[in-house]
């Protein structure tokens, strides 16, 4: 993404990314009406946005327990080593998982935290049994199912 600047990221821009950001479904004309600009202007600024990497992707949010998977873990991951090959390896294959949601390198404890959406308990164990521990330079992990989802995918604050 391009550093934003007073001639190319104005307020109407501003504008299209918080309503798209609360309310993706939008036509083109009902986002227009809503930020008081032509539908004409409103698809190009859009457009643009897209073209400049402002707005990456427009999905649905689906309700993981509606779709059978209840539970949600996090675990926090420790390789055996710190080098680029090693952090390339791990990073490759959790790209191949399609139960994590997310994978981040961190720093502090451990070197990767992973959020991971499963059925329940038991098929997490099978999930950490035949895939996670076999991960490239996997040394250690630590578990923690989430009680309770208190927020979740908040909109950025902007």
């Amino acid at each position: 993404m391009k550093d934003s600047s007073a001639e190319d990221f104005d307020r109407i821009d501003l504008k299209i990314l918080r309503t798209l950001q609360s309310e993706g479904r939008l036509t083109n004309a009902d986002l227009a009406e809503r930020v008081n600009v032509s539908a004409a202007t409103c698809h190009r600024r859009t457009q643009r946005l897209f073209e400049e990497g402002y707005i990456t992707g427009v999905r649905a949010e689906i309700a993981p327990a509606a779709v059978g998977l209840g539970a949600l873990v996090m675990v926090g991951v420790v390789l055996d080593r710190s080098t680029p090959e090693s952090f390339a390896a791990f990073e490759g294959a959790v790209m191949e998982m399609k139960e994590v949601l997310d994978c981040n390198l961190v720093a502090g404890d451990f070197d990767y935290l992973l959020k991971i959406r499963v059925r329940d308990m038991a098929d997490f164990n099978k999930l950490h049994g035949l895939k996670l521990i076999a991960l490239p330079g996997v040394r250690q992990t630590r578990t923690f199912f989430v009680m309770k989802e208190v927020k979740e995918n908040a909109r950025l604050p902007f």
